[in-house]
């Protein structure tokens, strides 16, 4: 009897959780080996990052196809369903091919799995189904977004000609350091011999690490602000307008329909990877026009529902929350603006709160259905000290916490700063998004 996606889902969920990283590539490498290395199979577009990977990898992904070429694309982790994490020319692989591609990959896992100390993980079971099914398609590049760090992440058995390092700051410390120089070593990893690599704005101390690894493998450098840059955007309805010179040319009236200043450098990378990755050759403007104007990244700042308007953001670290604030504080006129909170347990929670508690007048927390989230009742007692008590709301439920935020946005009663129309921000982790998105109608 042939498997089913819920067979082959259980069956992955039951191996390491992706959160469990141990530095080795040993098993992968084998893995890969046994199955003829597909992931040498193609050219590759490599991204990590502390925020913004998944974004920047859509829109690479998007300029690539509006050029003609054939993608695959690699991005973790996921809002809804597994099968969003491998996409062929755009398309999250279908139940069925999602199934074929674990088929494909199975036989060769049981080997490993018998040999090795220990089994293959989750993510690497993934990593293996995805250059597997890219290089079964095949495909004329695959953009793709590390796992966590970048050295010992499963994804790093690929020999990338570009390679993106978003901006660096401290999230995962458990797992890669406490100060973002720690955590640049490991991400500098992804920076192969002989391959152009992109480096974001970063601090000083961040830029010298990557650098150091960059001139030690021979690599070319290509530097925001130096090589590349947004030159100006100006939010406009549904996103922004920008202009960027990218590392050939200039490129003006950019329409990109998301929101944030940190969207607007996260264009800059993709453009800069996708000359970099073509060979600096000037992109025809009309082909970067229409690639921008097509960009999407679900799950950030994703407006799923009008009066009052509901948006959906995935920021789980401070540096995201950050960016999130500005760009809803930029975007959008909500008032009074109503947080629903949910977090995980190992985040820096209490500073995630100082930064959302500015910008809410009021949060409800909340809990999503991983076994990492934080309850919600301790969620609202760190919130308690910093928004005070007044402002603070315990409903466990999600979909209760989604139902009495629109409720409290739609009457806006009581709020004496109210001033417009409120609206709705889901945030505080990518599984709280994802579950949001499917009761409030918005699943893919």
């Amino acid at each position: 009897m042939e498997p089913t996606y819920a067979d082959v889902e259980r069956s992955l969920l039951g191996r390491w959780p992706e959160t469990k990283l141990e530095p080795s590539l040993d098993r992968i490498q084998a893995l890969c080996r046994l199955m003829g290395d597909p992931q040498n199979a193609y050219p590759v577009v490599h991204l990590t990052g502390t925020n913004g990977k998944t974004s920047t990898s859509r829109t690479v992904d998007q300029l690539l196809r509006t050029l003609g070429l054939r993608t695959g694309r690699f991005t973790s982790p996921h809002l809804e369903s597994m099968t969003e994490r491998i996409a062929l020319d755009g398309e999250q692989l279908s139940e069925e091919l999602f199934v074929e591609a674990f088929a494909d990959v199975a036989a060769y896992a049981q080997v490993v799995d018998d040999t090795a100390q220990h089994p293959l993980s989750f993510f690497e079971m993934l990593v293996a189904m995805a250059y597997a099914a890219f290089a079964d398609a095949p495909v004329d590049a695959a953009v793709i977004e590390v796992g966590m760090g970048g050295s010992w992440d499963a994804t790093n058995v690929v020999n990338a000609q570009v390679a993106v390092i978003t901006p660096i700051g401290v999230d995962h410390s458990r797992y890669l350091g406490d100060t973002p120089a720690i955590i640049a070593v490991e991400k500098a990893g992804i920076i192969k011999p002989g391959s152009h690599a992109i480096f974001a704005a970063q601090e000083p101390e961040v830029l010298e690490v990557l650098m150091e690894r960059a001139n030690a493998v021979g690599a070319t450098v290509s530097v925001e602000g130096a090589d590349f840059a947004v030159l100006s955007r100006v939010p406009a309805v549904g996103g922004q307008l920008l202009s960027i010179q990218g590392l050939s040319a200039r490129y003006d009236d950019v329409f990109l329909p998301l929101y944030g200043e940190h969207q607007a450098h996260n264009a800059a990378y993709a453009l800069a990877a996708v000359e970099a990755f073509i060979g600096t050759k000037e992109i025809a403007a009309d082909l970067v026009l229409e690639a921008f104007a097509l960009a999407t990244s679900p799950g950030r700042l994703e407006v799923v529902r009008r009066s009052p308007t509901v948006v959906l953001d995935a920021a789980h670290n401070p540096h995201g929350a950050t960016a999130s604030m500005a760009a809803v504080s930029e975007a959008f006129s909500m008032s009074p603006l109503i947080g629903v909170v949910s977090v995980m347990a190992d985040k820096d929670v209490e500073a995630m709160l100082e930064i959302f508690e500015p910008v809410m007048a009021h949060i409800i927390c909340t809990e999503n259905s991983s076994s990492r989230s934080m309850p919600a009742r301790d969620l609202a007692e760190l919130a308690n000290d910093i928004f005070g008590e007044d402002r603070v709301h315990l409903v466990k439920r999600l979909d209760n916490a989604l139902e009495t935020a629109i409720g409290m946005a739609e009457t806006a009663e009581g709020f004496e700063e109210a001033i417009g129309s409120g609206g709705v921000l889901v945030t505080g982790s990518v599984v709280t998004v994802g579950e949001a998105r499917v009761l409030l109608g918005r699943s893919t």
